[in-house]
């Protein structure tokens, strides 16, 4: 008689480090099922101080058996090799991570175009970023430790550590206490349009979505008002622009 035989003894190297990428990506997706479903059972404010609980003692649990099972260190909850590393690589290391979001986002909407058509896929690029867009503003709060109204103020810092911010070029235009101007003075997908000959890509159904809530979670006195963005024309310093505001009578509120 033979003993009880485990399929993934039959793999091969090569297919045994592939099943372990499988295994990541799975965990990444059931991670996803468990935000969405705890956001359509209890909201949208309880399912993000859920996921920030069961995210810090997750990342805590993973990386200390990861760590034992790879051999490498831990220094302040940060595998040591990634606490060492110099200014300048983790910020080439930051702009890859960046670019490998940015052309996730591509390769989703290009899946959805090619299998739906462009209607279709817009529709989803637009929902998506509804729920996309006030979750980085409540990741970057959550980072810097911002107060319920961070304001005007809070809003620019906010601007800046968004992923787009590290992979395009944006500026801000001041014009007083009550308002400014945020600029996307060159947009990697547009720029990589351009370049092609091809039209700008009419992105301004996702822009209205994308800042007017990205702004709104960062200071819900915040208003958002759209200067130009494709298929609008625009001129050659930027491919959009938004004016963010908060009204003269409502700056005083706590």
């Amino acid at each position: 008689m033979t003993g009880p035989t485990n399929p993934i003894d039959n793999l091969s190297p090569k297919d045994l480090a592939q099943y372990v990428i499988n295994l990541f990506h799975r965990i990444i997706v059931h991670y996803a099922f468990w935000f969405t479903e705890v956001r359509h059972q209890m909201g949208m404010e309880a399912a993000l101080d859920i996921m920030e609980s069961a995210t810090n003692r997750s990342l805590q649990i993973q990386m200390e058996r990861l760590s034992k099972t790879l051999g490498f260190g831990i220094q302040d909850g940060l595998p040591s090799a990634l606490a060492d590393m110099p200014k300048t690589s983790l910020l080439k290391l930051l702009n890859s991570v960046s670019a490998n979001w940015l052309a996730n986002d591509g390769v989703w909407f290009q899946a959805v175009e090619f299998s739906h058509g462009l209607n279709d896929a817009k529709r989803c690029n637009d929902s998506a970023w509804a729920q996309f867009s006030p979750f980085e503003a409540w990741s970057i709060r959550k980072f810097f430790n911002m107060p319920e109204h961070p304001g005007l103020e809070g809003l620019k810092k906010a601007l800046g550590f968004r992923l787009y911010a590290h992979i395009n070029v944006q500026s801000i235009v001041e014009e007083g206490p009550t308002s400014f101007v945020f600029q996307m003075n060159d947009c990697r997908v547009q720029s990589a349009r351009k370049r092609k000959g091809l039209e700008d890509y009419p992105c301004k159904t996702a822009g209205l979505v994308e800042y007017t809530y990205f702004a709104r979670a960062i200071d819900d006195r915040i208003q958002t008002e759209c200067l130009g963005c494709p298929p609008d024309p625009h001129p050659e310093q930027w491919y959009c622009a938004w004016r963010f505001s908060i009204p003269a009578d409502k700056e005083g509120l706590p």
